[in-house]
């Protein structure tokens, strides 16, 4: 795997012209001015474009839910999966509502759901082991997980993609990623999740505390998410990596897929590059993790839910930042006079 930093200084005085030229003050249009030359240095072009946006959801169980750290039960995975593929979820309603593809992805459901319409089967085993007890799963099985997710990154026609995720238990596995990964005490990397009440919250980091304490040995990125990830959070991570290396627009949510990123970066780096922030989440956590990989989200809307809906609400926006850089006129094209100097 080799991702390109898109660093390129001809391009991006091109397009910083390009910008600048356009029938507005100076940085008048904000982040979307930023967006605008980010997508050009990730497409390696002045001429940019959106086509054909998508959103991967993921999903996979979590064997640490036996611990208790969850205000609802497993079966909540399989049955939002039926949701989503019965068109019934906030993602199908904002995904439809943008005209973005929505694709559904079983990483490790425990439910066997069959051949189904709109499901992708990717299924690699019902679910996680208990990393209170053992790692989560082996390293082989967590490197089937990413090669799994790339391969499905491959098939992407368009060239900007959205990731999200579903299952119960996954952010006590993303807080003890986040924890390994960037050094935060666990105390501020766990939140409520679904709904846990403080005594929940309590609970839930002791239970981390704990496993990350009885498998202290794991270090490398890849090591850290065998033992304490998710079957989804390991193929998404995946298909982030040949998403960037393809030069798609990576769209990233919250919580969940923010510590799925986090891996990715500690594995490539110059994935960073590629990524465009969609929201902070209210999840406790996220805003310390945003700020660990210097990230500047786009919108802050109180979101916790997941499942890549801040990836939707958010595209418009990249949209807004391509066609102002497409379509606005230029001050010579408008014969409107620049700023006096």
């Amino acid at each position: 795997m080799s991702i390109s930093p898109t660093r390129n200084d001809a391009l991006a005085a091109q397009l910083d012209h390009a910008i600048n030229n356009k029938t507005k003050p100076l940085g008048s249009l904000g982040v979307l001015e930023t967006l605008a030359r980010q997508i050009g240095l990730i497409q390696n072009t002045r001429d940019i474009t959106l086509t054909k946006p998508s959103i991967l959801v993921f999903a996979a169980d979590h064997g640490v839910v036996a611990e208790g750290i969850s205000a609802y039960p497993q079966d909540v995975t399989w049955q939002m999966v039926e949701n989503f593929l019965a068109r019934g979820a906030a993602i199908n309603v904002l995904a439809a509502q943008n005209n973005c593809a929505l694709r559904v992805i079983d990483a490790g459901v425990n439910h066997d759901f069959g051949p189904r319409d709109g499901l992708t089967d990717r299924k690699l085993a019902h679910g996680t082991r208990n990393f209170a007890q053992e790692p989560a799963m082996s390293r082989d099985l967590c490197q089937t997980a990413l090669a799994a997710g790339m391969a499905l990154a491959s098939e992407l026609e368009g060239n900007v993609v959205g990731f999200g995720e579903m299952g119960i238990g996954n952010t006590t596995a993303a807080a003890a990623l986040m924890h390994k990964l960037t050094g935060i005490p666990v105390a501020q990397c766990v939140g409520a999740g679904t709904g846990l009440s403080a005594e929940g919250i309590l609970h839930k980091q002791r239970v981390i505390e704990a496993a990350v304490a009885r498998h202290a040995h794991a270090i490398e990125p890849l090591d850290v998410l065998a033992t304490f990830g998710g079957l989804e959070i390991a193929m998404m991570a995946g298909a982030m990596l040949k998403a960037a290396e393809l030069r798609k627009v990576l769209l990233i949510d919250g919580f969940i897929v923010t510590c799925a990123l986090l891996v990715a970066a500690r594995m490539h780096p110059a994935i960073l590059d590629y990524c465009v922030f969609a929201h902070c989440s209210d999840e406790n956590g996220h805003k310390q993790m945003l700020a660990a990989l210097d990230a500047k989200p786009l919108l802050n809307l109180g979101l916790r839910l997941g499942e890549g809906t801040g990836c939707a609400l958010a595209l418009p926006l990249l949209h807004a930042a391509v066609n102002f850089l497409n379509q606005m006129a230029t001050f010579e094209s408008a014969q409107v006079s620049e700023k006096s100097e």
